[in-house]
């Protein structure tokens, strides 16, 4: 019996247990050399590209505020106390919009930024001096809060703010809009107590000479009425980049070569293509409004289309529709178009592989 246990025994396989090792501990070199830097990380991507890091939110709305000065101090010069007063309701009523709707979303307050101080800058500027204070101070909270906020905050929102405030004090309140474009004799110039030259031109076909449009001897809104001081202001902000030189090129350019177009069709009205680029808001727009970074498109080329269709729709509403103006719903239907007009315009990555159609 204990033989054949012992031959069972030496027969049985051996068991051997599994060695389990221990994971190894990488320890952390601590030790520093001379010459060793970070890696880069290298980020393959399709412009735009930002290389220079001082460009930012607060120095671009501080362009555009030294860019306004020449506006602002004009529109103050034709409409004294009415210019001042709206201005600063408008001013006075975005921040205290900003405050109330950012703290509604409990979000930090971006008010150091200057973007809401811009926005009530330009809504001001897009409305007509004596027009009530509850239409600047309505529109200012619309601007803010439906334009603005409601998307998100700085960088998200998909239709100019200022513009989506004055559409809808225009809807709203279309007879205090209308009935503010007459100024009494408190006004610098008395060329400024009738209509503007585009009302004038639309219902009765009275033409106001160039020269008035020029400098800005004639009634309208507060950022509309001086052609030089928009050229002036806008030039300043294409040499600092602050605004694409694309969009005011292509709305300029559209509404050129429809505006000649027209000059072959009616060439006894008297009004020319300098007429069309002289009054009304089209300068004020172009370099102003149209370029706002976040609700145009990102690339030249779409940059370049986008003015052009805004061009378009300001000849094709003046001509042809009721209202003597149309830049404002001209960028509002552009701002809709912008994520289209990107998708449109993606560039080629350097070095990317063309796929065969």
């Amino acid at each position: 019996m204990n033989d054949q246990k012992q031959q069972s025994d030496s027969k049985s396989p051996d068991v051997k247990k599994p060695d389990v090792k221990k994971p190894d501990v990488i320890k952390p070199d601590t030790k520093k050399k001379k010459n060793d830097s970070p890696v880069p990380i290298v980020q393959v991507t399709s412009s735009p590209h930002l290389s220079d890091t001082s460009f930012t939110t607060q120095r671009m709305m501080i362009d555009v505020l030294i860019a306004l000065l020449p506006v602002i101090g004009m529109s103050i010069y034709v409409f004294k106390i009415y210019a001042v007063k709206q201005l600063l309701i408008c001013l006075v009523s975005c921040l205290a919009a900003e405050v109330v709707f950012v703290k509604m979303r409990g979000k930090s307050l971006s008010i150091t930024d200057c973007s809401a101080a811009i926005t009530g800058l330009i809504l001001g500027l897009s409305l007509p001096g004596p027009a009530p204070w509850y239409v600047g101070f309505i529109a200012s909270f619309v601007a803010i809060g439906i334009g603005k906020v409601i998307y998100g905050g700085l960088g998200m929102n998909l239709f100019n703010p200022a513009m989506v405030g004055r559409a809808f004090v225009m809807i709203a309140f279309a007879g205090s809009m209308a009935a503010s474009g007459y100024l009494d004799q408190a006004s610098a110039v008395d060329a400024i107590t009738q209509a503007t030259p585009l009302d004038t031109f639309k219902q009765a076909g009275e033409v106001t000479p160039l020269f008035d449009l020029f400098v800005g001897l004639t009634n309208g809104s507060l950022g509309e009425v001086s052609a030089i001081a928009c050229i002036i202001g806008g030039l300043y902000l294409c040499i600092r980049r602050t605004a694409s030189w694309e969009i005011p090129a292509g709305i300029i350019a559209s509404v050129v070569v429809l505006g000649l177009i027209t000059d072959m069709v009616t060439a006894s009205s008297g009004w020319n293509v300098l007429h069309h680029i002289f009054s009304g808001a089209l300068l004020f727009g172009a370099f102003y409004i149209a370029t706002d970074p976040v609700t145009s498109p990102l690339t030249p080329k779409g940059k370049f289309i986008f003015g052009v269709g805004a061009g378009a729709i300001i000849m094709l509403l003046r001509i042809f529709s009721g209202y003597p103006e149309g830049v404002m719903f001209a960028v509002l239907l552009m701002n809709a178009l912008t994520p289209l007009i990107n998708r449109w315009t993606i560039p080629t990555p350097f070095g990317a592989i063309k796929k065969a159609a």
